[in-house]
């Protein structure tokens, strides 16, 4: 078997939003696009650009945690994006002009400077402005990716940087800026074009999984394919994952086989295999496992009454959760506060909001909840 082919090489769907994108950053625009975590906000970005043949820098503000850490991620980002050494040379060029050095350190080069003698804000200003000027020099576009952007605020208390970048969104004619996020802000939606990205349709999918299956000489019967598909629920990052878990799971049981038989490997999977819904659900079983850890530190940020709403929804979906029955089955709370929880829980990218059910976004997730509390 191949390494891990349980990517999405082409877009099991959303053409219609990647052709979007590309007109957008064609047209100099900036955009934010709005989806829950996993669900290929990030990748259909990415394969925007390389459409359009833009370079691409990316910072997620959950990594940057003061204004240091941002302009050390800004910094390298510009690096790895302008990695050739004619780019290289104008970035040398440029960081003459100003107290910055481009240090040639293995594995990549990197922009340096000495706080002493660079204030944070004057630095953020210069480093922001390189991304423009590269493009000018280069003729090229350039593409800023911000994800998770409003956790700036962690750090920028008084809004004074924050409120810079958004004043650049609007001034670099070279740059383009994709934010992604989970709801859009009131600010973003009157000044970035929306790109909103639903869980994938299950005819999609369907075709996607059968095809890529019977590439690696897997098939599912139709139980375990209606299975597969309820778990994962159109998240694309929760298909891939469990695709391959079901794939490495299979290829751990031919290869037993193989050895038990004393026979080659070939011999044993030559012929197409059949996947039934129990090893579906085995392999769900073992990858949700391998993912407790990371629920279960999830869960404990959480407050209780989110928690509980998490729960009621893993255990009893429903596209009202606010009908009485549901609130009185679940003990749930009334009025503001289940309303307050299930909105926290949207922005949070944990539950969809109205429009798509009240589902939770991360089916994986649901699914552990499920057997948890079970």
């Amino acid at each position: 078997m191949s390494n891990n082919p349980f990517f999405a090489q082409h877009w099991v769907s959303h053409q219609h939003e990647l052709q979007q994108i590309n007109q957008i950053l064609a047209q100099d625009g900036d955009l934010l696009v709005v989806g829950a975590p996993g669900i290929g906000r990030r990748s259909l970005i990415r394969a925007a650009a390389r459409q359009v043949g833009a370079r691409i820098v990316e910072i997620d503000f959950l990594r940057t945690t003061n204004a240091d850490r941002f302009l050390r991620l800004l910094a390298d980002g510009v690096t790895e994006a302008f990695a050739d050494a004619q780019e290289m040379a104008l970035i040398q060029d440029w960081s003459q002009e100003h107290a910055i050095g481009l240090e040639q350190s293995p594995p990549r080069a990197r922009l340096v400077w000495q706080a002493i003698s660079v204030q944070s804000w004057t630095l953020f200003q210069t480093l922001l402005s390189l991304p423009q000027i590269m493009a000018e020099r280069l003729d090229c576009r350039v593409v800023i990716v911000f994800q998770n952007f409003p956790h700036i605020r962690s750090w920028d208390r008084t809004g004074e940087w924050e409120n810079y970048l958004r004043q650049e969104i609007q001034r670099q004619s070279r740059v383009s800026y994709a934010l992604i996020s989970t709801i859009a802000e009131p600010w973003m939606q009157g000044n970035l074009k929306l790109i909103t990205l639903a869980p994938l349709d299950e005819d999609d999918l369907r075709a996607w999984l059968v095809s890529t299956m019977a590439s690696q000489g897997m098939r599912f019967d139709h139980q375990a394919l209606e299975r597969f598909l309820s778990y994962v629920q159109g998240h694309l990052g929760d298909a891939i994952a469990l695709a391959r878990r079901v794939w490495l799971d299979h290829a751990a049981a031919v290869n037993h086989k193989a050895n038990q038989k004393g026979i080659g490997l070939q011999t044993v999977s030559g012929s197409e295999s059949l996947i039934y819904a129990d090893d579906v659900y085995q392999s769900a079983l073992s990858l949700t496992e391998d993912l407790s850890i990371t629920f279960e530190s999830l869960i404990l940020l959480l407050p209780p009454s989110q928690v509980r709403v998490l729960e009621s929804l893993a255990l009893d979906p429903t596209d009202k959760p606010h009908a009485r029955d549901y609130i009185q089955k679940h003990q749930l709370s009334r009025g503001g506060g289940l309303q307050g929880a299930l909105s926290s829980l949207e922005q949070k990218g944990l539950v969809y909001g109205a429009k798509f059910g009240y589902r939770i976004t991360m089916p994986l997730l649901a699914f552990w909840l499920k057997q948890r509390l079970s």
